[in-house]
Parts: structure tokens; sequence; C-alpha cells
């Protein structure tokens, strides 16, 4: 398996490096989540955008956002995701994300069954 804890975009590379200084716990969280999504995309790019990470593939995909409480995972275009079990939050009109406080959120909450369908 590829290791993409290093980032090629030397400003993302910089957020995950004053990330990990400031908090490991939602460093390890952003790097958990980055992993599935560049494995399950690994043509995607990333930038730091909106004070996140943004993935863009053909067109931008989703993010990873860092706020003081949790760390979210944005689908630009959630509202056409199969949620069958209801994991998905927002209410706007094309956006739904996945809040993760821990580790273990990110498998509970099924991020890769969510990236493997939205592209």
């Amino acid at each position: 398996m590829t290791d993409y804890t290093i980032s090629q975009d030397e400003q993302v590379q910089q957020f995950l490096d004053d990330l990990l200084a400031a908090d490991v716990d939602k460093y390890e969280i952003v790097q958990q989540a980055r992993q599935i999504m560049l494995a399950c995309h690994p043509q995607a790019n990333e930038c730091i955008k909106y004070g996140g990470i943004l993935f863009a593939l053909d067109e931008d995909f989703g993010g990873l956002f860092v706020s003081r409480h949790h760390v979210k995972f944005d689908f630009t275009h959630g509202y056409k995701l199969d949620d069958p079990n209801n994991l998905l939050e927002g209410s706007g009109e094309f956006r739904r994300h996945l809040k993760f406080k821990s580790e273990a959120d990110v498998a509970e909450k099924q991020l890769r069954f969510f990236i493997e369908q939205a592209h």
C-alpha cells in the first residue's frame, strides 16, 4: 500500500505539519481519512482551500476540515450518495459531511463506503 502521509503539495504538507504540532489526535484523524481518500482515488489532487484540504478529481470532490471539536469530511455532491444508515449530516442543497471526533469514527461512519461511491 502506498504511504500517503507526506503530501506532494507544499501547502498541504505545511497544514499537516502545523496540525501535528497543534493537535496530534486531529492530525491522526486527518491522516487516516487522507489515506482512505488517496488509496481509493490515487489520481486525486489535493490543495489548501477554504481553510482545509480540498480534493479534486475531474472537479472538486470534497475536503477535510478541522474545527475545534472534530474533523469533517465534506462531500461536494453528497446529496447524491446512497446513505442507508443515515450517517451523512447536512441539509444544504448539495453538500453532506461526516464528522469524526476520534480515529474509530472514520471506520464507524464508513468513510471508505462514501468515498468509493462519490466519484
